[in-house]
């Protein structure tokens, strides 16, 4: 067997000359400076304004590996490529998450980029670990919305009926049922001013339409499914800011 256990694909550098190889009970620290943290660790550099300058750490024990979550205020996730969209949510400050993935892609939330790098192991486990995050400049804000404007309200109403179990194949709130869930905190709400919003989000949150869609109706179902999508997946929407909406009123959803 060889001494690696685990290899760490940089990103853009699938030659396997560049790949970070790791050794039982050794770290790799990944960040926009990981030559900041503390210890000796093997390092990763992603040059992105948006990524913490210490954003996480891989630990690998054996054939397994576990990924710590250095960051404060943004969920990581690690995806199966090989799986039909599985993929795992790392919590926030979370250390040590065990991946159940052999080959697996972690991906990194960065001021509107979704960021992403490959590793290889056989196998997982559940280790310790007790980084320490020197302070220094603020990071920029991965999705950088603002809870008190009404386009976060939209996009809460929007996710709803996902947050509440609806099946992920039900349709999202159409038009109408967006300005009536939301009127009771915002009056002046119309079919015009929502859609509004969720365009404006999509621009936020610099999503695109998969490929051209000549259809306004489905284009726009398109980007509402996309919205909820990336909201659900990286926590940017999450069942506690269901109280921005109120009590739901009329059917259950």
């Amino acid at each position: 067997m060889s001494m690696h256990t685990i290899i760490v694909v940089p990103p853009g550098r699938p030659d396997s000359q560049e790949h970070l190889t790791l050794a039982t009970g050794e770290r790799l620290v990944f960040g926009r400076s990981p030559a900041d943290a503390p210890g000796r660790h093997q390092r990763l550099t992603i040059e992105h304004d948006g990524v913490s300058r210490i954003a996480g750490e891989i630990l690998a024990q054996g054939t397994f590996w576990t990924l710590s979550n250095l960051n404060r205020d943004r969920t990581y996730v690690v995806e199966n490529p090989e799986g039909g969209g599985e993929h795992i949510k790392v919590a926030p400050g979370r250390l040590d998450a065990p991946v159940p993935f052999e080959f697996a892609r972690i991906v990194l939330p960065a001021a509107g980029d979704l960021l992403s790098f490959d590793v290889w192991a056989p196998r997982h486990d559940y280790l310790g670990a007790d980084p320490r995050i020197p302070e220094g400049a603020t990071t920029a804000a991965a999705f950088a919305l603002d809870r008190t404007k009404r386009y976060f309200a939209v996009l809460v109403a929007l996710c709803e009926p996902r947050l509440r179990d609806a099946p992920a194949h039900a349709p999202l709130p159409t038009a109408d049922e967006l300005v009536e869930r939301l009127r009771p905190g915002w009056p002046a709400a119309s079919r015009s001013t929502v859609q509004w919003n969720i365009n404006y989000l999509a621009v936020k949150l610099r999503l695109a339409p998969a490929w051209p869609c000549p259809e306004p109706g489905a284009r726009r179902n398109g980007m509402k499914e996309s919205l909820v999508s990336l909201a659900l997946r990286f926590d940017v929407v999450r069942e506690d800011d269901l109280a921005l909406l109120g009590p739901a009123v009329g059917a259950a959803r």
